[in-house]
């Protein structure tokens, strides 16, 4: 069992959705010569063309990577385990991402394979598992508890235990200290029932209070068991112990599926800070080796490929800043790399690259670099829909010079409060400090004495994610990992903050709807 002084306060959150893969089929081709052909993965459908399989698939589904699917469809001839042995019907691939980031989860690829052959569709669709996503919100209050400290009133604090099957007990719930009191109130805490009793109403939940000691050796003052059935019950003479239950109340706990599946959109805006060397030179980080990617591309890469599974026409808005642009050599922070200015819009991640390297041939690189304009910029289409039926990603890839610190404090502080997250990809070896203040994680940023209501900043590295046996797709992957492995709880965290619930029914995704391709940036 874990100790008190050890514990690190669980959040709840849960590191992976377990997700269920349903497969159809329709349109297959036909292989055998007297009877249609019998498909299967795992049972065999036998003489179908269309065949909807009950064999699902449950796969861990992580938001911040790319989980690559293949998906190959087989002619049962025989028993043979060995698949040579029987007809080849075709084969697709996708990302999970791709499946789960569909309307209503429902992905509809054709199949390939077989060369001058139409071999007919695959339907794949995602369903979360919604194994207790309730989430429980309690406070608790104590009268005259035992006096632990010789010189003055006890420090409580309680410690909530779930039981395992083999009697031990996990820690799942640590509260605030209240100082200096034998009468103390803790604070309403909200925690998923499934971190508190797995789901099991009747499992038993063990409490402990504490008298907190600056050293760690807590004092302890009592304990008791209960149930989330017993809990249940509310403010009563049930729920009487060494403390007493204030309030207790059980709401949906709402998951990033829910929200994206609803049709909550994610759009994505990527700028690159420009002010870097002469790309034609190889001391650049935008040098352009015919051989390999520069960091900068690899950054864009590695995000972006998860990214578009999340958009459905993969269009998407991108700017550099820091340059003089033709033909006069105006300076600005904020440009299109495809020079349109009335559409920044490129396709897919392969558009963007191809926009940023043909924007290294027409723009002077010149500073300084200002993270404010831009992010302000963004903010002001996030404020457009508050009522959360968008969420924007701004992704920055820089150097890690920043000339406006002050002004992106201010801007960060202040789109906080909308649906809005920002990820920044440090590239080179500059020192990061400017760019480690900025991430919320340790220290949430403050602006004039106002704090930020979320942490929305993100900020990784990229050279801490360089394999060192320069394998690039191990290194992008493993930045992408961590780059985006905070958007999820940051989109719920907006969502819960305004108390926005998922839409039964996608809401309308037309252009006219939302920040449509030919905006202007």
């Amino acid at each position: 069992m874990a100790t008190v002084c050890e514990f690190d306060p669980i959040t709840g959150n849960i590191p992976a959705t377990k997700v269920e893969i349903s497969v159809s089929c329709r349109n297959l081709l036909d292989r055998d010569t007297f009877s249609k052909s019998d498909p299967s993965k795992t049972e065999v459908i036998d003489n179908t063309l269309n065949p909807d399989f009950v064999r699902k698939y449950i796969l861990d589904y992580f938001f911040e990577e790319k989980q690559n699917l293949r998906f190959d469809i087989y002619d049962i001839d025989s028993k043979s385990p060995d698949l040579a042995k029987h007809d080849f019907l075709g084969q697709t691939f996708c990302t999970l991402g791709e499946i789960v980031g569909s309307p209503a989860s429902r992905l509809e690829k054709p199949l390939g394979g077989i060369p001058g052959k139409k071999c007919g569709a695959i339907i794949l669709t995602a369903e979360e598992l919604g194994n207790c996503r309730d989430c429980v919100t309690m406070q608790f209050c104590a009268n005259k508890l035992d006096k632990k400290d010789f010189f003055g009133r006890s420090d409580p604090f309680m410690v909530f235990y779930r039981s395992n099957e083999d009697g031990t007990f996990t820690i799942c719930h640590k509260t605030e200290v209240v100082k200096n009191t034998l009468n103390p109130v803790w604070k309403p805490f909200s925690i998923p029932v499934r971190a508190l009793c797995n789901g099991d109403y009747d499992r038993s939940i063990k409490v402990e209070i504490y008298d907190w000691d600056r050293d760690g050796s807590h004092d302890f003052i009592g304990e008791f068991t209960t149930s989330y059935r017993e809990l249940s019950r509310g403010q009563s003479q049930f729920n009487v112990y060494e403390v007493t239950l204030l309030s207790f109340s059980v709401e949906a706990e709402h998951t990033f599926l829910d929200y994206i599946k609803a049709g909550k959109t994610l759009f994505f805006i990527i700028l690159f800070s420009a002010f870097e060397g002469n790309p034609s030179q190889s001391t650049s980080l935008h040098y352009m080796n015919p051989y390999q990617m520069n960091a900068y591309a690899m950054a864009l890469k590695a995000v972006g490929e998860i990214i578009q599974d999340y958009d459905s026409d993969k269009m998407f808005p991108a700017l550099g800043f820091g340059a003089k642009l033709p033909p006069d050599g105006r300076v600005s922070h904020e440009f299109p790399l495809n020079g349109n200015v009335d559409n920044p819009y490129c396709n897919g991640m392969e558009g963007i690259l191809e926009a940023y390297h043909q924007s290294l041939k027409t723009v002077q690189l010149y500073g300084p670099t200002n993270f404010a304009p831009v992010i302000n910029h963004v903010a002001r289409y996030a404020a457009a829909v508050e009522d959360g039926s968008q969420y924007f990603v701004l992704l920055i890839i820089t150097d890690g010079v920043i000339s406006d610190m002050a002004q992106t404090k201010e801007a960060i502080v202040n789109a906080a409060k909308l649906p809005m997250s920002i990820i920044i990809v440090g590239v080179g070896q500059a020192e990061f400090d400017a760019m480690v203040e900025l991430d919320g994680d340790d220290i949430r940023i403050s602006s004039r004495g106002k704090l930020a209501e979320r942490d929305i900043v993100q900020f990784v590295p990229f050279r801490d994610y360089m394999d060192r046996t320069g394998n690039h797709v191990l290194s992008m992957a493993r930045l992408a990992k961590d780059v985006l492995a905070e958007i999820p709880d940051q989109l719920i965290s907006y969502m819960k903050s305004r108390g926005i619930k998922p839409n039964q029914t996608p809401p309308d995704c037309s252009p006219e709807a939302g920040l449509s391709p030919t905006s202007t940036i």
